[in-house]
């Protein structure tokens, strides 16, 4: 019995491949980027003309509701090629409930008088830096900075009175968003020390000097604060120190902690909603700070630093003197608040991608008329290239290191965005790639995509919908994580930008080209 039935079990396979190669000579359908050659198939390849256009955005989604972003822009980037981007960070303010400005067994003791003194009280905010070994010397240089840095922009503190809420208050089924574009309301004057600060990032900017003084004003110690980056203990972390009001600070928050304002935090955002740092100007920087750091020394943050001075209650003597450190790092709902320069690009075979709320582009592979053609060929599709040259002539200093595209519905009030079908079939290939590339001599030069799966399934498929393809500056968010990762969602901390040549003739072999490499039956 044993035996019969492997017997049958070898007809069956045998019988199994033969129809299964009758089948491939009847019908054959795409292989993914396998290119079919032998003596049944021939191949060849063929440039589709397609049609690139620039897609100007207004806003984009900037808060951390429905993602995190963890990374967020403040400063300047102002190219002549390109918008002016002003770009602002708003967030809500973290409180420990449980801290005491003064421990209760102090502030009961009717023997006791205390005078509490704000040394000093600022914004921290570290940058992000590369760690590089030279000779056994840990050097350091800020990173995710562009823009010049010679050049300083102004930057001023407020406290808004926009209420964050994470429900949407017309629909409370649905999260709120908060778009780049949203004007929040300002409440009272500056919080920074001095108006107008001028911010000019500086990697020697590693420690800060707090002088403690007592109620009297005579200096009691003097502090000197670093940040040590996480892991490397030798290395300080460059920090930029937003000086505050020392007398707003202390009236804000001081002499609110323990009152209903800090029983919990729910009843601070309802008092105090958040701060917005405001960046304006035409030169600087543009920054990009991190907000996830697990380092609590790396995070942004209010940092108050201030002096409780003891007096005896009967002569006003001075009893003691005990310094103290209140943190409130910039958390909870935070917001990307972009000012982009309306500018009307001149219809010269450009196009312009910008990162943020800038511009992306639309690109039509094929109008209906020939897609049908191209369903009527029996095609087996191997490889489809779409190649985008960027025009060295522009303004080429902070392109992008990689490109991305996503598929729109075209729906103008309400879009529907989709990942396409290569980001996640081919992810562990390289995706739809999209990296810069360079020439021989290391100029920057092209952006290659590849697009097999999705052309194939648009030629073999029974779907007639023929999305829009749009192109953008890549955020790390865009990627799919999974297979079933197929919907888009458009975030954009990214502010990089870039001038690329579009379809038109008129660009000679620098045009943006599409070409579909395929197999037909002899």
């Amino acid at each position: 019995m044993r035996t019969t039935i492997k017997k049958l079990r070898g007809v069956f396979v045998i019988i199994f491949s033969f129809f299964l190669i009758i089948s491939c000579e009847q019908e054959f359908t795409d292989l993914g980027s396998g290119v079919v050659s032998n003596n049944r198939f021939e191949t060849n390849a063929e440039l589709v003309d397609i049609v690139i256009e620039n897609s100007p955005l207004s806003r984009i989604q900037s808060d951390n509701i429905t993602r995190e972003l963890g990374q967020y822009l403040l400063g300047i980037y102002n190219s002549a090629d390109y918008e002016k981007l002003e770009a602002s960070i708003v967030s809500q303010l973290q409180v420990n409930t449980l801290f005491q400005v003064v421990p209760d067994s102090v502030r009961t003791n009717p023997d006791v008088i205390v005078e509490t003194t704000i040394d000093t009280v600022f914004i921290k905010l570290p940058y992000q830096v590369v760690v590089e070994n030279n000779s056994g010397t840990l050097d350091v240089d800020l990173d995710s900075i562009i823009g010049d840095i010679t050049k300083p922009f102004t930057l001023n503190v407020y406290e808004t009175d926009t209420y964050f809420n994470r429900l949407n208050p017309q629909d409370p089924t649905k999260l709120n968003e908060f778009f780049s574009d949203f004007n929040y309301i300002k409440t009272g004057t500056e919080l920074n020390a001095q108006q107008d600060f001028q911010f000019m990032p500086n990697k020697n900017d590693t420690i800060v000097v707090v002088k403690r003084r007592t109620s009297s004003g005579g200096l009691y110690q003097t502090d000197t604060v670093s940040y040590n980056i996480q892991g490397v203990n030798m290395v300080k972390v460059p920090t930029t120190i937003i000086p505050l009001d020392e007398n707003k600070i202390k009236q804000l928050f001081l002499d609110k902690i323990g009152q209903s304002e800090f029983s919990s935090q729910d009843a601070f955002n309802d008092y105090f909603r958040g701060i917005i740092l405001e960046a304006t100007g035409n030169e600087g920087s543009l920054i990009s700070f991190n907000f996830n750091n697990t380092s609590t020394a790396q995070q942004p943050s209010i940092d108050i630093f201030f002096t409780n001075t003891y007096l005896n209650a009967s002569d006003l003597s001075p009893r003691d003197t005990i310094d103290r450190f209140y943190t409130m790092p910039l958390g909870g709902i935070r917001t990307n608040k972009f000012v982009m320069q309306d500018k009307t690009y001149p219809n010269n075979d450009e196009i312009k991608v910008q990162g943020t709320a800038g511009s992306e582009a639309k690109i039509t592979l094929f109008d209906q008329t020939k897609l049908a053609e191209l369903r009527g060929r029996d095609w087996l599709v191997n490889d489809a290239e779409l190649t985008l040259y960027i025009n060295q002539s522009a303004d080429t200093t902070n392109v992008p290191f990689r490109l991305y595209l996503y598929k729109s519905d075209g729906d103008l009030t309400n879009p529907s965005f989709s990942q396409i079908e290569d980001s996640y079939t081919e992810a562990s290939f390289g995706g739809i790639r999209g990296q810069l590339v360079r020439d021989e001599n290391g100029n920057k030069e092209k952006y290659v995509f590849k697009l097999t799966d999705y052309v194939s399934e648009l030629i073999h498929g029974d779907s007639n919908f023929n999305a829009t393809l749009k192109l953008k500056t890549f955020n790390v968010t865009d990627a799919p994580v999974s297979e079933f990762d197929t919907i888009f969602n458009n975030y954009s901390w990214n502010p990089r930008a870039v001038t690329l040549f579009n379809h038109s003739a008129n660009n000679g072999a620098r045009k943006a080209t599409f070409k579909i490499s395929y197999s037909t039956k002899k």
